[in-house]
């Protein structure tokens, strides 16, 4: 189906062509669903705003991978208009679920991983809490925590706590949610990854230096230092980053006002390397997002 319909009348009496056009740009733009055809010439990225607060781009890696679309898609979210939660399928009591039926059970907006698990495939690798529940008590050496659910106005409504450049015992004490993984891109914008041949499909999350927070996304593979490296390069102002997921486990689905995206990935070296998975794999931590 075309990006619009165009209908031309001809009126023969008189010097004029009346063209009548229906554009469908957003919907169009927004519904990013894998494609194995690549097209002709890719279009310069943009913003495109679903809702208020609410912005996706699928940027053109500058890396070339020989696999999938060389695309980084990110979600740009505003925490003054959307409410964060993490959901666990321990707390839950049931078993693990793709990010699209998360989203469906919790009438969520927008879901991705909170963090890889262990393997009885229920507990974060990291520290993880979601108000009174405890989904792992034991804080690991890993220098990223994701925190939201806030308990005060003293801080931000959302960030990725840096362990080294803040004070963590304080913090941990004025949020309700956290979920503890690798860091990326520290407080000084530095890249933390160390370089490795290693390479997989990945999805993280940061925050943009005014507060807003980027969940980030590229089915391509590629070295988590040089993907760090990219990052830092594209026009999205991130501050700093924190590791989820890696390979056909790492997952991000947007559906909200016309606009659908479901990514899943695939290529991890030592595991699958190929493109072939298309396909939500079940992940038992997720967050996801609602309007305020």
């Amino acid at each position: 189906m075309p990006a619009h319909v165009l209908m031309t009348f001809y009126i023969h009496n008189m010097n004029f062509i009346l063209v009548y056009a229906i554009p469908f740009a957003i919907f169009f733009s927004c519904s990013q669903q894998q494609k194995k055809t690549k097209p002709l010439a890719e279009p310069a990225p943009s913003w495109i705003n679903i809702d208020t607060g609410l912005n996706i781009c699928h940027f053109n890696s500058p890396i070339k991978s020989k696999w999938a679309d060389n695309k980084i898609t990110v979600l740009r979210i505003d925490p003054r208009y959307y409410h964060f939660s993490l959901i666990s399928a321990k707390e839950e009591k049931c078993k693990a679920k793709t990010v699209k039926e998360w989203a469906r059970e919790k009438k969520l907006l927008a879901v991705i991983n909170a963090g890889m698990f262990l393997k009885d495939n229920l507990t974060n690798t990291g520290f993880m809490q979601n108000h009174s529940f405890i989904n792992n008590p034991n804080l690991s050496d890993d220098n990223a925590v994701v925190a939201f659910n806030r308990k005060d106005t003293t801080v931000k409504e959302f960030q990725v706590i840096d362990r080294e450049c803040q004070d963590w015992e304080t913090l941990k004490l004025k949020y309700a949610s956290f979920s503890q993984g690798i860091r990326m891109i520290d407080c000084k914008q530095n890249n933390k990854w160390a370089l490795q041949e290693k390479k997989w499909s990945m999805v993280c999350i940061g925050t943009a230096k005014d507060g807003q927070v980027l969940f980030i996304f590229t089915r391509s593979p590629y070295r988590v230092h040089d993907f760090v490296n990219t990052l830092l390069k594209l026009p999205i102002d991130i501050y700093n980053a924190q590791y989820l997921e890696g390979g056909p486990e790492a997952s991000l689905y947007v559906n909200h006002k016309g606009c659908n995206v479901e990514k899943c990935g695939s290529y991890e070296t030592n595991f699958i390397e190929n493109d072939s998975n298309h396909e939500f794999w079940e992940i038992p931590n997720v967050i996801g997002i609602t309007k305020k």
